[in-house]
């Protein structure tokens, strides 16, 4: 996009997504300072991670990534956005920085099949309510799933979720 980036990773190890995005930081911002002559972050503010529930939100959260650029009206597809794993998804176009998820091979066996599959998934659009909540819980760094998925992540992390809602808490009368 213009003016921020969405990516949808599965890190291999637990700290592998906040130091990549370290790196990034410390080395491609450099690269471009130093190119256009000029100082200071590249980045607005911190990026933004939430965990998402694969089985029932990934692709939903895929979708939402790869539409944005249509719902924005840079394009009028999604396949037609240049940096946008559709291509690699729903055409076979090979992306050597694509590695498919799990849930993703999963569609189907063949290759050509699982690709009519990916783009079946687009005929539909996706509703306002689920745009607004992705949207949402990413800018609030709140996990995106269900309420029992949420439940599990807290548990494991021996604490309560941020609800993502903002600012002091209202009194209770």
């Amino acid at each position: 996009m213009t003016n921020h980036v969405h990516l949808l990773v599965t890190p291999e190890r637990e700290r592998s997504l906040p130091l990549t995005i370290q790196a990034m930081g410390r080395t491609y911002v450099q690269r471009i300072n130093a190119r256009y002559n000029r100082t200071g972050t590249l980045w607005q503010g911190r990026y933004k991670a939430s965990l998402v529930q694969t089985d029932e939100y990934l692709l939903a959260c895929q979708r939402y990534i790869e539409l944005n650029p249509v719902r924005a009206g840079m394009v009028a597809a999604p396949g037609e956005y240049p940096y946008s794993s559709y291509s690699y998804h729903a055409l076979g176009k090979p992306d050597p920085l694509i590695t498919p998820h799990p849930l993703y091979t999963a569609l189907h066996g063949d290759p050509i099949t699982r690709q009519q599959v990916y783009r079946d998934l687009f005929r539909d659009t996706l509703s306002e309510e689920l745009i607004a909540r992705l949207r949402n819980n990413t800018n609030a760094c709140v996990a995106i799933g269900n309420d029992r998925f949420k439940k599990q992540i807290a548990t494991m992390l021996g604490r309560e979720l941020p609800t993502g809602k903002r600012g002091r808490p209202k009194k209770q009368s």
